[in-house]
């Protein structure tokens, strides 16, 4: 079992940054791919990015790419996701996810664990 609790989320202009992290208890982090994924108002869950367990390959949905930057210190059990040039449809609840399995997906069904989700919403 693991438990992820995610922070950082928050009211911000369109353009500005946010740092989210998901720290893990419970079991190794290493030995977990982590993701985030989010959703907003009225839509589907939807993939944001993805890290492998020691952190050296990573994934982006392409509404993200170039903008969000994820990443993972293992030493502290805990993923992150830095989010710059903040726009308004990325307004939505934001979940760090685990995965016990080596190969990284972008398939939140692939999850075993997940948090309980952080707002955040970009006003335009």
């Amino acid at each position: 079992q693991v438990q992820l609790v995610e922070s950082g989320g928050g009211l911000v202009q369109a353009g500005d940054s946010l740092r989210l992290s998901c720290a893990a208890a419970g079991r190794t982090f290493s030995n977990y791919v982590m993701g985030w994924f989010r959703q907003a108002p009225g839509k589907e869950r939807e993939f944001v990015a993805a890290i492998s367990r020691g952190g050296s390959d990573t994934y982006y949905a392409d509404s993200v790419k170039g903008r969000f930057t994820i990443s993972r210190d293992n030493a502290k059990n805990t993923v992150f996701l830095q989010m710059n040039g903040l726009k308004a449809e990325d307004t939505a609840v934001y979940y760090c996810a685990g995965r016990q399995w080596s190969r990284v997906s972008i398939h939140g069904n692939d999850y075993d664990y997940w948090g309980q989700g952080t707002q955040v919403t970009v006003s335009s």
